[in-house]
């Protein structure tokens, strides 16, 4: 199938709300992982999200570093390799954070709008802005002029509010009060950007996240604080559970955990620390096993077909797309095809 369409994706994240389960979000590096993501949602016959970091946007590019540049050739990749697949795939940008702006989300959102106007359809079917570094009046503003942007690009807009821990490419976010978003400030998310007549958006909100490695029982999650905003906003709005939430910083969480808050609202949680290590342990295990086959070893030349790169991608790539198919099943996502 084709990537979804802005009315397919709205459909996407309306069911899985209305199902009772979240679509894992996987970050991609290059054409070879976009591929594993591809092969690993249809192994678990699985919709889903691949996003795209500020840090790999740039990647992407080679020595242009033009983040936009970058974001868009994989986009016509993926338009073009995911028609072979039967499952539904929305294309994302992940944290985004002001310094960034204007070198990557805002000329992508314009060239969106630009092809919507010309009767096309966008590349990418959501943006991340991360203005959890600034005060929240300002996230909140920027968050509201890029919601208008998003509208005319018929993209949806994911903020954060609230401050996940740790760092991931490069942003690094404290470890202190912060991970907590509290009711008040998710309420004035709600009256800066509405519950959905300004434009859609997904909240980040935050509630002990911590991206990185973590063993279970490090980070203090509190999945029951999604709920207790979810009902304090429902108060507010009439509208029942009225954020579609998303999981920042889940390596490590519980089964539990990931259930509590899915059953609040979450339906994007992204994946990313656990499918790198999956990727990478499967290239190390690799090559520790063949070092004198993949290197010229006292004087010798080695093993062509085991330094082929392809020798050691197919596996790396069955282990990554191994941990996407884990990541549905925990999210409850497989097996449930948009039709």
């Amino acid at each position: 199938m084709p990537i979804a369409t802005p009315d397919e994706y709205a459909q996407m994240l309306d069911t899985a709300k209305t199902e009772h389960f979240a679509y894992p979000a996987i970050n991609v590096t290059s054409s070879q992982t976009l591929n594993v993501a591809l092969r690993g949602f249809a192994e678990a016959e699985s919709d889903g999200i691949i996003q795209v970091s500020v840090g790999t946007a740039q990647y992407l590019a080679g020595a242009a570093r033009n983040r936009a540049a970058g974001s868009l050739a994989l986009a016509a990749y993926a338009h073009e390799v995911a028609r072979y697949y039967k499952v539904k795939i929305a294309l994302h940008t992940d944290h985004c954070p002001e310094a960034n702006l204007d070198d990557w989300v805002l000329p992508l959102l314009e060239h969106s709008i630009q092809r919507v106007q010309g009767g096309q359809l966008p590349l990418y079917q959501s943006h991340m802005w991360d203005g959890s570094a600034l005060p929240l009046g300002k996230n909140l503003q920027i968050a509201r002029r890029l919601l208008g942007l998003s509208q005319q690009a018929r993209t949806i807009l994911e903020v954060e509010v609230g401050v996940v821990g740790g760092e991931e490419d490069g942003i690094v976010g404290s470890v202190d009060e912060k991970l907590y978003t509290t009711v008040g400030d998710a309420g004035r998310l709600v009256e800066a950007l509405g519950t959905g007549g300004n434009g859609r958006y997904l909240s980040a909100l935050t509630f002990g996240n911590v991206h990185g490695a973590y063993k279970p029982g490090k980070v203090k999650l509190r999945p029951a604080l999604l709920g207790e905003i979810q009902a304090a906003l429902s108060q507010q709005t009439g509208v029942d559970r009225p954020l579609d939430l998303v999981f920042h910083g889940g390596s490590g969480s519980t089964p539990q955990e990931i259930s509590d808050a899915v059953g609040h609202g979450v339906v994007k949680m992204n994946i990313d620390t656990d499918t790198q290590y999956a990727f990478t342990r499967s290239i190390a295990g690799y090559m520790l096993s063949r070092y004198d086959e993949v290197l010229k070893v006292d004087g010798e030349v080695g093993l062509k077909k085991s330094y082929d790169p392809r020798s050691w991608g197919t596996p790396a790539e069955q282990s990554m797309a191994d941990r996407v198919v884990e990541a549905a099943h925990q999210l409850g996502s497989a097996g449930r095809l948009l039709t």
